[in-house]
Parts: structure tokens; C-alpha cells; sequence
């Protein structure tokens, strides 16, 4: 470290328009001369010593030294005899950046997305040489703990308190702003549910940052070390890469089924940080009247479906989705469809597939009559295995299908339907045989 020097001549310029505060110059500083002011880094003339650690430092490239060292150093440095140059020491890092992934739950339940994003959370951190960390709010979540480890977490961010027993948005602002603040992540991650918009939504306003809603793409940037938020713009027509370059921490929501599950590793264990929430009941404006469930048993869960056939414009009618929905019941899949579908009224909303409906991820896709739109390509491209038919060779959908057949549904599926029954009702048989014979 260099000796103090008030009033050098040289001394550190920092680019406002380039500093994306992210505070590594301000913990490097061996004079305290950097400090943030209005989300900016700033250099206090007098302070500097111009020993340009920040320089080092900086992932941006937004500081660099103005001005010629001081007469006595440089005389200093002519009056001492030749050597042999030595690596010169590496500047003091700063803690290593974290990318936090928040663990959403009910009643104790996790929601899968979670452990999703930590797997792509895992990615990211490694790619910034730092780590992923869960934030878990709630109320006796310990086992919680657990599994975010089990899915990938190096550390978790905990708030156990009765006040967050059920979600409320105020509460759990409370919370998640506490832990910001005090630890400050680089990059935060939420599933785009209900209550992850909520929550994610309340949380860049109150920090004032970035926040990139849908995502169906993260990764970094190689050289700037930025998170780069991909998602669909312009009603779909267009797939747009954002930036989040001046607020920390850089906020993204993704969709469930958008990013591959991880494996589950039981060996896994990491660092447990535990907070209070700081926050009485009487505190909170919104109070809990009633909790209802909703009945399982009556609601489709088209993304959590393992095959699904699904049909749009070119399936003609109605009578064409009964055509797929008893496929579906040969294959023991489950029917969905395109916005065209929906809007035509032949399917509910809750069956609609796309940017405007769910995203999904079956083990198969089977793409009945659907020409191809980007806005619904966001919402299956990512499935195991997809099949599509439809009369048109060109059509969008056979450039992301597995497997392609050019034909009429109408033809194909009522075939499809019959060799499938026929399958099933000659394996079923064997099964039979095979257990009588036992």
C-alpha cells in the first residue's frame, strides 16, 4: 500500500456514465477517498494518493489516473539501482460477489422454479468467480435450509419469524430490503409467479434498480462482467438482450419451466446467516383474514404436465380439440394450446401455452396445427422431445420440432390415436400373460 499523499497531481478519474456502482473501488481504496454519492462513485481530490489500486479494481473500466506522480517519488525512484522487475502484488479484492436466488414456498411446500434458478444461479456466480446464495423468508423454513443446499445453494440467507407466516407484501419487503442492504448482492433472482412479481416488483422500486421481467436467457457478459437479461419484446416479434449497468444488484424474474431443474446432491451442505425481521404484526397494514386453498383436484396444471398435446388455429374448430383430447387420453398426456385458441374460445385460458399464457417443459410436445409464432416458441422451445404437424413445410414450428410431419391433423391424429390404444392394449396383455405366468 502506498503512502498517503495529500494533494498529488495524480490522482483517480472516475466516468460517471461508465461507473455501474458497484462499490469494488470504494472497499479497495487504501486512503478512503472513494465514496458514493447519488449511486456514483466519487474521488475526493485531496484523499488520493494515486496509487491507482482502484484502477485494478474496477470491473467496468470506468476509473483511470489523471496527472504525474509526485516529484519526490519519481526522484526517489531514479535515485534506486536497477533490478530485476518483480510481478507487482494483486490488488485487494472485495467480497466475492453473490448471486442470491429468493426460495419462494407456501405452507411449508417450496415452489420448483427455486430450485431452478439455482441451478442457473450457480452458473452466473461462476462465472463472476463468486457465489449463489438462497434468501429464505418465512416462518420454521430450517428444512428449507436443507434443500437449498441439496439444489446448489453455497449459503442461505435467512428471516424466521411468525410475521412472514404467510406472505404479505409488506413484510417480506421488510426483509428482503434488510438483506440487501446489509450484504448487497450483485444479482437477485425471482420467479415470475404471483408472488415472485409481487415481491420482485416491490423490491427494485424501493432500491430504485433494474428489473427484467420474463426472462427466458441469463448469462455474463465476458467483459463487463454484466448480468445479460434476455427476454421477448415488441409483442414477441423481437428477443432483446438488457442491461442493468449503474443500480446493484440487478434484478431478473424467469419464468417456471423456462430453466432446466438441477440434481439433487444430499451431500451438500454451506453457511447458514440468520437475521430478525425487525417488524411487529402491529406494524403491518395488511392483516390475514382467511386462507383458502384451492381445490387441486379441479384447477390444470398445464406445466406440470410430463406430455402434452396441444393444438392451434389449424385444428379448424372444436371438434378438432376433441380429436386431441382423446389422443391425450392414449397417450396419458394432457391437452394445451396456442393463444389462437384461446382467443377463438375452442380452449380456456388456463391451457394456453405462450408468452401470454404458461411456459412449459414437457418430456413431449406434440405441436398440432401450430404454425410457429415467437410467442409461443418462448413458451415450449424448451421441451425434451417435440413433435409437430402441420400442413404447411415451412411453418416456424418444425425449425425447433424433434420430429416433423407435414399432413392434415385431421388425417394423422384419429391414426396416431388408434396405434397408440393399440400399443397400450397389446403391452397391457403382456403384462397379464407375465403375471399369470408367474
Amino acid at each position: 500500500m502506498s503512502e498517503h499523499q495529500p494533494g498529488s497531481s495524480r490522482i483517480a478519474v472516475i466516468s460517471r456514465d461508465a461507473c455501474i456502482a458497484c462499490e469494488q473501488c470504494v472497499a479497495v481504496c487504501p486512503a478512503g477517498a472513494i465514496t458514493m454519492e447519488e449511486g456514483v462513485a466519487v474521488v475526493n481530490a485531496d484523499l488520493c494518493d494515486g496509487c491507482g489500486q482502484c484502477v485494478a479494481a474496477c470491473p467496468a473500466s470506468a476509473i483511470e489516473m489523471s496527472g504525474e506522480e509526485p516529484a519526490e517519488a519519481a526522484a526517489a525512484e531514479e535515485a534506486q539501482p536497477a533490478v530485476a522487475a518483480e510481478p507487482a502484488p494483486a490488488a485487494r479484492a472485495g467480497p466475492a460477489p453473490e448471486v442470491w436466488v429468493f426460495v419462494e414456498h407456501t405452507d411449508g411446500q417450496p415452489a420448483p422454479v427455486s430450485w431452478e434458478l439455482l441451478g442457473k444461479g450457480k452458473e452466473l456466480a461462476e462465472a463472476l468467480g463468486g457465489k449463489v446464495c438462497s434468501v429464505l423468508l418465512g416462518h420454521e423454513v430450517a428444512p428449507l435450509t436443507k434443500e437449498a443446499f441439496c439444489y446448489g445453494a453455497d449459503k442461505v440467507y435467512t428471516i424466521d419469524d411468525p410475521v412472514l407466516g404467510h406472505y404479505r407484501t409488506q413484510p417480506y419487503l421488510h426483509g428482503m430490503i434488510k438483506l440487501i442492504e446489509k450484504y448487497r448482492p450483485e444479482i437477485m433472482l425471482l420467479g415470475a409467479t404471483t408472488m415472485g412479481r409481487d415481491l420482485a416488483g416491490a423490491v427494485a422500486t424501493s432500491l430504485q434498480t433494474g428489473l427484467t421481467a420474463d426472462c427466458t436467457g441469463l448469462s455474463i457478459d465476458p467483459q463487463s462482467k454484466l448480468l445479460e437479461q434476455t427476454r421477448p419484446a415488441y409483442g414477441g416479434n423481437i428477443m432483446a438482450t438488457i442491461l442493468c449497468e449503474k443500480r446493484r444488484p440487478q434484478m431478473a424474474t424467469v419464468r417456471p419451466r423456462v430453466m432446466p431443474m438441477p440434481e439433487r446432491d444430499e451431500s451438500r451442505a454451506g453457511e447458514v446467516i440468520e437475521e430478525p425481521l425487525g417488524l411487529q404484526e402491529e406494524e403491518v397494514a395488511v392483516k390475514l383474514v382467511e386462507y383458502v386453498r384451492e381445490d387441486a383436484a379441479n384447477v390444470v396444471r398445464i406445466e406440470d404436465a410430463d406430455i402434452l398435446v396441444s393444438g392451434g388455429r389449424g385444428m379448424g374448430g372444436p371438434e378438432g380439440f376433441q380429436l386431441l383430447q382423446e389422443l391425450a387420453e392414449a397417450i396419458g398426456g394432457t391437452m394445451s394450446g396456442s393463444r389462437a385458441a384461446v382467443d377463438q374460445g375452442w380452449i380456456p385460458h388456463e391451457r394456453q401455452v405462450g408468452q401470454t399464457g404458461k411456459t412449459v417443459r414437457p418430456k413431449l410436445y406434440l405441436a398440432c396445427g401450430i404454425s410457429g409464432a415467437v410467442q409461443h416458441l418462448v413458451g415450449m422451445q424448451t421441451s425434451d422431445m417435440i413433435i409437430a404437424i402441420n400442413r404447411d413445410p415451412n411453418a416456424p414450428i418444425f425449425g425447433v420440432a424433434t420430429l416433423g410431419i407435414v399432413g392434415d391433423v385431421k388425417d394423422i391424429l384419429p391414426a396416431l390415436a388408434r396405434a397408440c390404444r393399440a400399443r397400450l392394449k397389446k403391452q397391457q396383455a403382456s403384462s397379464a400373460a407375465a403375471g399369470e405366468g408367474e
